[in-house]
């Protein structure tokens, strides 16, 4: 009788271990913060909520070469948590081999308040914009189905899709939702304007800082309007169109001349680090974005035609707009360790 107990006890507890063992673990779900006086997000989370899992594992995918063809290029090799998650010291996108592109890379954040992406507008779902960059011969020259074979042929990947996804088989479905999981909280709204708005601690604007304010409500908002400080259209600013690209912005996409040197209006946040400037990265430094503005528009039939009144300053306004304007670096943001090059996952 004792024996038939025991052996009766070691098999509950047999099955209890076999339960557990394959049991998916329990996800930690993370709210989206939508600040307070924000509109919402244009991206609906319904579909797949956000999870910590799916966090880590979009991060580490994020630093990742292997979604190169050669593993020398991560997403995070042009988007540099430190400058707002864009490049610097290059007017144009490197990618594998030195290969050159023809656009600056465009900076992320507070992307789940996008409908469109790139330059032109030529993705329309975050939750497949990396495919862009990976499939791109300049960039990452790389099949989807390729990146997909190597990760299934790594453990570590292997078991962080399963604990995500309930599958450790690898698909790209998964692997782009995971990366969106990453790229969509990277949400920048602590900055020094951020705090004058909300009247808090760190917050308070000297004189030069809140006349720039005054000027930019009067000058600029209605194409960088607050407070994702873009509207999310496309506008032909008036630049000269670059004779050595022929870049004719939107219009590649549409196909529509109306659209003919449109790009998409980019936000201003964290704008101190993000330099170079414009799609084409042609300005290095902000007082040549605001002399394009008061001095140097090319006016066309197509022209923004919030750019049609003349935009006159005195040098003391361009200084204040400029000291406003420094106002919108978020250092919490580029600074977050949470955002940064994971530790090694074993």
């Amino acid at each position: 009788m004792r024996n038939r107990r025991l052996l009766f006890v070691a098999f509950i507890l047999s099955c209890l271990i076999t339960l557990f063992s394959f049991a998916p673990i329990e996800l930690k779900k993370i709210n989206f913060i939508v600040p307070k006086g924000w509109p919402q997000p244009a991206y609906s989370f319904t579909k797949f909520p956000l999870t910590e899992e799916g966090f880590q594992l979009g991060r580490k995918l994020f630093y990742d070469p292997v979604l190169s063809r050669d593993g020398s290029v991560s997403c995070a090799s042009c988007h540099n948590q430190s400058t707002g998650f864009t490049h610097v010291d290059h007017a144009h996108s490197h990618g594998i081999e030195g290969r050159t592109g023809t656009r600056n890379t465009p900076a992320l954040m507070n992307l789940a308040w996008n409908k469109l992406y790139m330059w032109d507008g030529a993705v329309n779902n975050i939750e497949v914009q990396a495919l862009a960059p990976i499939t791109n011969p300049i960039e990452m020259d790389e099949t989807l189905e390729h990146v997909v074979k190597k990760l299934n042929s790594s453990r570590i990947y292997r078991h962080m899709f399963d604990d995500v996804f309930g599958d450790s088989v690898v698909t790209g479905q998964h692997l782009l939702l995971a990366i969106t999981q990453f790229v969509v909280q990277l949400n920048s709204y602590n900055s020094k304007y951020d705090k004058h708005i909300r009247k808090e601690a760190g917050g308070k604007f000297t004189n030069e800082e809140e006349h720039g304010l005054q000027l930019f409500r009067q000058h600029c908002t209605s194409c960088h309007t607050e407070p994702l400080f873009t509207n999310n259209q496309f506008e032909n600013n008036g630049l000269p169109i670059d004779n050595t690209i022929h870049d004719i912005g939107r219009m590649k996409v549409t196909q529509n001349p109306a659209d003919s040197l449109k790009f998409k209006v980019p936000t201003l946040r964290n704008i101190q680090y993000s330099a170079p400037y414009m799609h084409d990265g042609r300005f290095t430094r902000l007082a040549q974005v605001v002399n394009h503005y008061t001095g140097g528009i090319v006016r066309s039939g197509n022209l923004s035609e919030k750019l049609a009144k003349p935009l006159v300053l005195t040098e003391d306004e361009k200084k204040d707009l400029i000291a406003f304007l420094m106002t919108l670096t978020d250092r919490e943001f580029l600074l977050n360790l949470r955002y940064s090059f994971p530790k090694e996952t074993k």
